[in-house]
């Protein structure tokens, strides 16, 4: 395990269609992650409190009444301290963000987070445009303003970025170049509920797939992807769903579904880097183009001249 945090004050305001629950019912049925007893515990000890005072469990919510749960320190999981800065201006950031670092609060991080130590180093108004996956590393575009966030999501929202990705995927009978636009959307998945993945009912969904090198003995492929849109796990899925799952992708399998396995959006196991960012500048509107330098497994596969004769990943 990691650090220990300084604790967090989680606020919920409630809304029309809640009030009349009691405290506790709220808690129970909205974070399922406790037990009704742990959340009494919490209520009991205070930790609980409805517009700033102590409540006991049954006391009936009003629409507008703010609750916090004062959450104490806890030790969150490991993940790395560090992230390489890549272009600083006043209106925004992009990072490197490395393998394992997750961007946002959850799943038991709050401090060691892209999020957090961004904004302690550049301030609280740094708003991250887009996601990666925890295991995923490369570039991460942060707004340093409320106008260039408004501008950059709207820019998002037209397909005006464009992202293009290295991936190792499975399989040496891939082609040359091919694209994938299979709608992506939630489908049932015992563990969470719901999960991203190939679904016909889902929101619309393009990558272009570009090979650069071939491994036989190891069965793989090291590729280049390029998406506009932005789905979740889009080029996991994408990939699964064309025949060549990302090597080791312990989640996504045969029709770019999940496979049976149990296993959840966050665990490790596959090679994704977020390899260069294009998007226009939110203060004078001209493309800029920004690049992550790949990783270590990025380099090592493109330097073999048999394997990857165009070599482009250094």
């Amino acid at each position: 395990m990691g650090k220990w945090n300084k604790g967090h004050v989680y606020r919920d305001r409630i809304a029309a269609a809640d009030a009349g629950v009691s405290l506790i019912n709220f808690y129970s049925r909205r974070y399922a992650h406790s037990t009704e007893g742990e959340w009494r515990e919490r209520i009991r000890v205070g930790r609980v409190r409805v517009n700033g005072a102590i409540a006991p469990p049954e006391t009936r919510l009003r629409n507008g009444d703010l609750l916090e749960w004062r959450r104490p320190p806890w030790q969150e999981p490991d993940a790395p301290d560090a992230f390489e800065v890549i272009t600083l201006e006043d209106s925004f950031l992009i990072v490197g963000k490395p393998s394992g670092l997750p961007v946002l609060p959850g799943a038991g991080f709050m401090e060691n987070t892209l999020l957090w130590r961004v904004r302690d180093q550049f301030g609280a108004a740094c708003i991250p445009v887009h996601r990666l996956g925890r295991w995923t590393s490369g570039a991460v575009l942060f707004a340093r303003t409320g106008p260039a966030a408004r501008y950059l999501g709207r820019a998002m929202q037209a397909q005006r970025f464009v992202k293009i990705y290295l991936a190792l995927a499975a399989g040496t009978d891939i082609p040359n170049s091919f694209q994938v636009n299979i709608p992506i959307g939630p489908v049932a998945y015992s563990p969470l509920g719901t999960l991203h993945a190939a679904s016909a009912q889902g929101r619309p969904a393009h990558s272009r797939v570009e090979v650069l090198c071939r491994f036989p003995e190891r069965n793989s492929s090291l590729v280049q992807v390029t998406i506009t849109t932005g789905r979740p796990h889009q080029i996991r899925i994408h990939l699964a769903a064309a025949g060549y799952p990302l090597t080791g992708d312990p989640l996504y399998g045969p029709g770019g579904r999940p496979r049976d396995l149990g296993a959840l959006p966050g665990d490790k196991g596959y090679c994704l880097h977020a390899w260069k960012l294009g998007f226009p500048h939110p203060a004078v509107g001209r493309d800029v183009l920004a690049e992550c330098p790949p990783p270590e497994w990025a380099k090592q596969a493109a330097a073999d001249p048999r394997a990857c004769p165009r070599r482009e990943p250094t």
